[in-house]
């Protein structure tokens, strides 16, 4: 009896030991979780819009300035960060500088907010999805019962994203009920991304194998099938036609700088979070420096097989292709639509078309929920990384952010999805966060000593253009154009058109300045809590964690100063009497 009191009591026992964190199985499972979290959505519809409406291939100038300026250098700074460390969004800043902890807590906000909106998109895709298992796709003719009698294609389509899937309402004031087809869709979208994501680096290693690569074949097929229907050639034209004389409006450069932050997927504490699971000897530079480059790459490939179509939609129609032109969802679900309902097999194409939006969205959508779980867990280790404790938490998450996109899946829903995607994570939120994330690394934890450390993981020194970014070029790019943002600011208006009641701006403030106003807050809290004089609690608060990695240089000094203090003690030979130098102490 005692025997099995004892063997319950240890099975207890190893039901409750703390778990290893767990690394990636391979480089590939990280390189390819990268790429589905920064491939996403906006490199299909908001990059290739931006390049049409801000002078076509004059655009690329200011990108690829900020590219290099901004994207790339911040890109490598999280990864790497989160490598050195092998910690999530928020320890990662506690062990650098415990006074910049709020930068973690601020990006954390902001994907907390890009959980719950993000995913809307995958309910919508799923809608569409569940309606091309038909041979005639309801979209390719008018004849519906939810459809007023219009007989251009693009404008029925139209009419078929508002009144049959979104169900609109006049205003946000009138937000009506839940359209529990889309709840249903969001659910299964849920389910998707918590099976993704439920074990870990463990079930996302294996998923992102079929969930990034996908997508490039179904955008070669796109991309084949655009550039040879007629008008393709004007679509490409109004895509890439340079017009220099747009470089000098200073919105070309913001609309630049914002779509690097977004379609590179920082300030979020995603790189972090997946970079924190790799080996630390990883050579997370090359991996950075290829990623950056297919990101954008794909995005200039997009263009091509998105104006392409439009270029077709310009000509059947005979109006100017800024008539059809969209950025946005609109793009998805009113003119690609079309472009795979034109093809044979229309119902075949239609499901692999939006089988791939789903992948692209999924992959973001799960690393941005396990950016999150990993912030907490690694804060509460001692209570997540126990049997069950994770699954659990992460299930918490999903609820959680499932009942709020419900609100945006209600008649009105579309109005506050506008909001979210309009103020949570804007361009603003995540300019703000640069700026404290690199004058962190470059003057308060050393641009030099951050050099250090990566050259300790991947055994050399980047060359120095990355480290006078972080000290220069991206904060002062990152001022001003935060600066000009404020300016420039026009408040959001739902198509144009409609214009938010003064509280519906309100909400949309309190939304962005959720995430911001953690930085300044937490700094008040830590000095103020603090003992000694402000510039003591200062020091105290930017000393980096004794428990981070020693470099090779850092291990030899200590070991220089522990030889000399040693060297200098006197040898017990040297101060004992005679009879005592033989006794044994």
């Amino acid at each position: 009896m005692k025997d099995i009191t004892e063997s319950q009591e240890s099975g207890q026992e190893s039901d409750e030991k703390i778990q290893e964190r767990g690394q990636w199985s391979s480089k590939l499972e990280f390189v390819l979780s990268v790429a589905g979290s920064i491939i996403g959505l906006g490199n299909m519809w908001r990059f290739p819009y931006l390049c049409y409406k801000n002078g076509g291939g004059a655009f690329l100038i200011p990108y690829l300035i900020f590219l290099f300026t901004c994207g790339i250098p911040t890109f490598v700074l999280e990864t790497a960060l989160g490598q050195y460390t092998s910690e999530g969004g928020i320890t990662c800043w506690r062990k650098i500088s415990p006074l910049f902890e709020g930068l973690g807590y601020g990006t954390q906000v902001i994907v907390s907010l890009l959980n719950c909106y993000y995913i809307i998109v995958l309910a919508w895709a799923i809608f569409y999805l569940y309606y091309s298992f038909s041979w005639d796709l309801p979209w390719s003719s008018c004849c519906n019962s939810w459809n007023l009698e219009v007989q251009t294609h693009y404008v029925y389509l139209i009419r078929v994203n508002r009144r049959r899937v979104l169900r609109l309402s006049p205003g946000i004031d009138q937000m009506g009920s839940v359209n529990w087809d889309l709840a249903l869709c969001l659910l299964i979208a849920w389910i998707m991304c918590y099976f993704c994501i439920w074990k870990g680096v463990k079930s996302t290693g294996k998923v992102v194998y079929f969930t990034a690569t996908f997508p490039y074949l179904m955008l070669l097929v796109l991309l084949i099938r655009g550039l040879t229907l007629p008008g393709a050639v004007r679509g490409i034209q109004f895509y890439l036609y340079p017009d220099v004389g747009r470089l000098a409006d200073p919105q070309v450069w913001m609309d630049a700088g914002t779509q690097i932050f977004f379609s590179y997927a920082l300030c979020l504490g995603s790189l972090t979070a997946l970079g924190s699971y790799n080996k630390y000897n990883n050579n997370c530079y090359r991996d950075c420096l290829a990623l950056c480059f297919l990101n954008s790459g794909t995005s200039f490939v997009a263009g091509f097989a998105i104006f392409s179509i439009l270029g077709f939609m310009s000509y059947e129609q005979n109006v100017p292709i800024s008539e059809v032109a969209e950025s946005g969802p609109g793009l998805a679900f009113i003119a690609y639509p079309r472009a795979v309902s034109m093809m044979p097999f229309s119902p075949l194409w239609a499901c692999f078309f939006f089988i791939m939006i789903i992948f692209l969205g999924l992959d973001s959508q799960f690393v941005c929920v396990e950016s999150l779980v990993t912030a907490i867990v690694d804060m509460y280790p001692a209570v997540f990384r126990r049997k069950n404790r994770r699954e659990l938490l992460l299930f918490v998450v999903s609820f959680l952010s499932f009942l709020v996109g419900l609100i945006m899946l209600m008649e009105g829903g579309m109005y506050v999805f506008q909001l979210f995607d309009y103020y949570a994570a804007s361009g603003m939120c995540l300019l703000f966060m640069a700026i404290f994330e690199t004058v962190c690394i470059a003057w308060v934890y050393g641009a030099d000593h951050f050099y250090d450390n990566i050259e300790d993981m991947i055994g050399y020194r980047p060359g120095p253009l990355i480290k006078y970014c972080w000290k220069f070029f991206t904060p002062f790019t990152c001022i001003s154009t935060f600066a000009f943002s404020l300016v420039k600011y026009t408040p959001l208006r739902y198509n144009s058109v409609y214009v938010y009641p003064w509280w519906g701006y309100a909400v949309g403030w309190l939304l962005a300045l959720s995430s911001m106003l953690c930085i300044p807050s937490w700094m008040i809290f830590k000095i103020a809590s603090t003992k000694g004089t402000l510039i003591e609690r200062l020091k105290i608060l930017t000393k980096p964690s004794s428990d981070l990695p020693k470099t090779k240089k850092e291990e030899e000094r200590l070991l220089a100063i522990f030889t000399v203090g040693n060297s200098a003690l006197p040898h017990k030979d040297d101060i004992l009497p005679e009879h005592l130098k033989d006794t044994k102490f």
